[in-house]
């Protein structure tokens, strides 16, 4: 089992960064795919990034070129860099692990980019 801790979200101004993080509660070099989902108020959550475990990442359109994720597998933490943020990016933000069939997630952190 694994248990998920999203941080790094919070309110910004349009163009403006964020990096949020996830940190897992063991070792994540075992785990096939990570990834960050969003949910805006009234949408369907949806992917946003995904990165395998040979580091092979996938990305939203939208968020192609600004979006950046990344694991460190020695801190059991997964990334997700946002730049030139967009007001369309403010949902709230989750961490997900898919490990031997089983999928984990976590409990959401709320990001806010204002116009």
């Amino acid at each position: 089992q694994v248990q998920l801790a999203e941080s790094g979200g919070g309110l910004v101004q349009a163009g403006e960064s964020l990096r949020l993080s996830c940190e897992a509660s063991k070792s994540i070099e075992s785990i096939d795919v990570m990834g960050w989902h969003r949910q805006a108020p009234g949408k369907q959550r949806e992917l946003v990034a995904s990165i395998t475990s040979t580091g092979r990442k996938n990305y939203l359109d939208s968020v192609k070129g600004r979006f950046t994720i990344s694991r460190d597998n020695a801190k059991n933490t997964l990334y997700l860099q946002m730049d030139s943020l967009k007001p369309g990016d403010t949902a709230v933000y989750y961490c997900r692990a898919v490990e031997r069939g089983y999928i984990y997630w976590g409990q959401g952190t709320q990001v806010t980019v204002a116009s």
